[in-house]
């Protein structure tokens, strides 16, 4: 992806999330340089993973296959094995109409996916085999606002304003906005990106990027490179 259709990106994002009354944090707003400067006492922030993320997957084609999302808080998977501390993490998401979240699953996240507002958010699920692989022939269970809901192999839930689904590892899922652009919540176990995600095709998580301007805001997959410490 171009860095200037990632930048146009995020400034949408950020008028949608404003446009439903949610606020971001105060680092969301600071610029590349004032990241550097603030990498020190950042230190969780940038560990954490916390901020921007645009993905195309890796396909090069973002209108179809991609997802906004930004990082709002996140623990480590080191308060997570200890089983204390900061074992959770949140995020904001933005489904364009039909632009599609692909097929994955997790093996250690557990996650709320909760329709904030906008359109409808349709979900697609399947379970697992045996050994934790995609079954296209296998169902399973998630809970729907809190209750209980056996679902077949494919089956489309869809989300309206307010409702919630909870996934557990194993439900492989897919999602995208029908009739619209919608605002996702995410309330989950603790978030890792770099290895928790497993799709079903051969993709990537993040996207690669062609530098034609300078970014606006950093994306959590440039700390490694722009915020060393």
């Amino acid at each position: 992806m171009k860095r200037s259709r990632i930048n146009q990106i995020m400034a949408e994002g950020a008028e949608t999330i404003a446009r439903h009354g949610f606020s971001l944090p105060p680092f969301a707003w600071w610029t590349p340089e004032e990241f550097q400067a603030r990498a020190t006492q950042a230190a969780h922030v940038i560990d954490a993973r916390c901020g921007w993320d645009v993905t195309d997957y890796g396909a090069g084609n973002w209108d179809e296959m991609g997802l906004f999302l930004f990082t709002l808080r996140n623990g480590l998977l080191s308060d997570l094995t200890a089983g204390r501390g900061m074992c959770y993490a949140e995020k904001l998401l933005i489904s364009r109409q039909d632009q599609l979240s692909p097929m994955h699953t997790h093996a250690l996240k557990a996650e709320d996916i909760i329709n904030r507002g906008g359109a409808t958010l349709v979900i697609e699920l399947y379970g697992s085999d045996d050994a934790g692989g995609f079954a296209e022939d296998r169902g399973g269970r998630v809970w729907l606002d809190g209750i209980a809901h056996d679902y077949g192999p494919g089956e489309k839930l869809r989300l309206k304003p307010g409702e919630s689904v909870t996934l557990r590892p194993g439900d492989w899922h897919a999602f995208w906005g029908e009739g619209g652009e919608v605002l996702i919540g995410e309330v989950s176990t603790v978030n890792d990106d770099e290895t928790d995600n497993i799709f079903r095709e051969p993709i990537g998580r993040f996207s690669t990027i062609e530098e034609d301007v300078a970014p606006t805001h950093l994306l959590v997959s440039d700390y490694a490179e722009k915020l060393a410490r």
